[in-house]
């Protein structure tokens, strides 16, 4: 792999959800033409695996806000529909 790619694999933090996936996606195209070294498909790979650990823990910090702002707008609606129901 080249010296940019280093670069990249330490910014995959900074990189935006949909930045990332598309990383991901490039390095699964890459990885599918079969023409890379072995070094450079393990690297290759390993990038692929922090970037999959990446977008699952923003997807599972994304769920828990949505699950939070869904109690706290629960009781509001349960509240309004008790008093339609009066």
């Amino acid at each position: 792999m080249t010296e940019k790619k280093t670069e990249r694999e330490e910014s995959f933090e900074s990189l935006s959800f949909k930045e990332a996936s598309q990383e991901l996606e490039g390095i699964i195209r890459e990885l599918e033409t079969n023409q890379l070294e072995l070094e450079d498909s393990l690297r290759a790979y390993e990038q692929g695996i922090k970037l999959v650990k990446t977008l699952k823990s923003r997807l599972s910090d994304a769920e828990q806000k949505v699950q939070t702002l869904l109690g706290e707008i629960e009781p509001e609606v349960n509240e309004g529909i008790d008093e339609q129901l009066s």
